[in-house]
């Protein structure tokens, strides 16, 4: 079997797949930048011994970090434990798409990931908005190039500034309030966090549309797809996504693994 390691800087998001493929399960756990490779070992092995499953059975790991002291400490425990170097994914190596920037090396593997995964699993081009820590717009362009996008912050952490800096407002759900026009602190605060992401994103991903189809005359509508952990919620409050697809990122990390299998082998023949 294959393990896929997102390190976010809020969740780390497990993916257990099949080697042809198939995601048998995911799961998520807090980022915790204090862990040791001990203790992540302690919690990974918890997390296969709950679900009735053997971390003797997986023999491949490729792991995307944006914490890098943890994913070092990942890199040592799964190099111990799995018997095997895992794959780290960065922008230094070749992952099966180009990056169409003046610095390819500051991409973060993430969004590697999320641009990779896209263009298989919906062609190009496409746009991603993952809604985590930060909210990043991941674009791929007709030519199936990653071409960047934007970075912002993410809908928790706005939330987390506005009660920490507003001494009156006090934390609330983060869910699709019945009305943009709030009756109540609570309704005003979802409207402004919840809403206001869903707004955000429809102009930003609006701009970028007009932006790649000023490119040619021939330039087709790029889909739109959300991921990430907010993006269910924020699905609920606009329909600007083509498709909601949770599973994208770790996806796109076994798919960075797989051409490297792939390269591995066609060297080889």
């Amino acid at each position: 079997m294959f393990l896929s390691v997102d390190i976010g800087n809020t969740q780390t998001t497990l993916g257990l797949f099949e080697l042809e493929g198939t995601c048998l399960r995911q799961w998520r756990m807090a980022t915790d930048r204090t862990d040791t490779a001990d203790e992540l070992h302690e919690r990974l092995f918890g997390y296969f011994q709950m679900f009735g499953l053997s971390l003797s059975d997986v023999t491949d790991v490729a792991v995307a970090g944006v914490v890098p002291i943890l994913s070092q400490s990942w890199q040592r425990m799964l190099r111990e434990v799995i018997g095997t170097e895992p794959l780290m994914v960065d922008a230094t190596r070749d992952c099966g798409i180009a990056i169409n920037m003046p610095n390819p090396r500051e991409v973060g593997a993430d969004r590697i990931a999320n641009a990779l995964s896209a263009r298989v699993t919906y062609g190009a081009p496409v746009i991603v908005v993952d809604f985590g820590t930060a909210t990043n717009i991941d674009v791929v362009d007709a030519t199936g190039a990653f071409r960047g996008g934007t970075i912002m912050p993410g809908l928790l952490l706005s939330a987390q500034a506005l009660f920490d800096r507003a001494a009156k407002l006090s934390s609330v759900p983060l869910v699709v309030p019945p009305h943009a026009l709030g009756n109540s602190t609570e309704t005003a605060v979802q409207s402004g966090v919840v809403i206001g992401a869903a707004a955000q994103a429809e102009g930003l991903v609006r701009r970028i549309q007009e932006e790649l189809a000023g490119e040619g005359d021939d330039v087709p509508y790029a889909t739109v797809v959300g991921t990430g952990g907010y993006a269910t919620t924020i699905a609920e409050a606009t329909d600007i996504f083509d498709a909601v697809d949770p599973d994208l990122t770790i996806r796109g990390i076994y798919q960075i693994w797989r051409h490297a299998v792939e390269k591995h082998v066609a060297r080889g023949a």
